[in-house]
């Protein structure tokens, strides 16, 4: 059969600047909002017609920021501890034969200004620059199966860390809040509370710092055990 090539009808604005710290699945971290920008000539308002009526929405895009033409047919999936391999086709893996991911997210609202047409979304788990192939309006009464099984993932085995800010940090992260008029001290408790750390460090049980980018901050961190701690928030490039 021949092969397919796509049009990246769309670009979403979001607050992870590197894939470090991205939720490893849409609707983990409620709080987490982004812009899906949509590109001429698919920018024309007639192309989201009715989908105003539906609160969340199917986003079909492209891993843009992996190795191209590197798969495997047995993958890693960190929930396993990174030791154990399943199929590709079984797990959600980046990195796959057509590098293609699909989050189902909330749709806040659409803006239709200055001849943009963009649609503001939370809960998400998109890179920013993540290309858009295509968006679906979700379906409940099609799509929400209860009764679904989830094979070798317990989601009721996920216990959420403990996130706290020093003083110092968390005021930084109201400061940041206030001249921007975004949230992110909340986001940020959401994103940690899921522990982003790959599965071979989550064995380390010592006092050790880590660093993720969110928006133009570089977030500082330290995790003993069950506990994280956010001591710095700077902006990013600086040291």
């Amino acid at each position: 059969m021949p092969d397919h090539l796509f049009k990246t009808i769309a670009v979403v604005h979001s607050p992870f600047r590197q894939k470090f710290g991205i939720p490893r699945q849409p609707g983990l971290c409620p709080s987490v909002t982004g812009q899906i920008e949509l590109r001429p000539p698919y920018n024309h308002p007639d192309t989201i017609r009715g989908l105003e009526g539906f609160s969340h929405i199917w986003i079909i895009f492209v891993f843009h920021a992996i190795e191209k033409e590197k798969w495997n047919p047995l993958v890693r999936p960190p929930r396993l501890g990174g030791n154990e391999r399943v199929g590709v086709f079984a797990s959600r893996s980046t990195h796959r034969p057509n590098p293609i991911g699909q989050s189902v997210v909330k749709l806040e609202k659409i803006e239709n200004k200055n001849q943009k047409l963009i649609l503001h979304i939370s809960g998400h788990d998109l890179l920013n620059g993540t290309p858009v192939l295509d968006i679906k309006p979700y379906l409940p009464y099609a799509e929400n199966i209860p009764q679904a099984s989830s094979g070798f993932l317990k989601r009721t085995d996920f216990i959420p860390l403990q996130v706290s800010f020093t003083e110092t940090a968390k005021a930084e992260c109201q400061q940041w809040e206030n001249k921007n008029q975004q949230a992110l001290c909340d986001m940020l408790i959401e994103i940690l509370q899921q522990d982003p750390r790959p599965a071979y460090h989550k064995k380390i049980t010592t006092d050790r710092e880590y660093g993720m980018q969110i928006y133009d901050l570089n977030i500082r961190y330290r995790l003993v055990a069950d506990m994280v701690e956010i001591f710095e928030l700077m902006p990013a490039g600086e040291t």
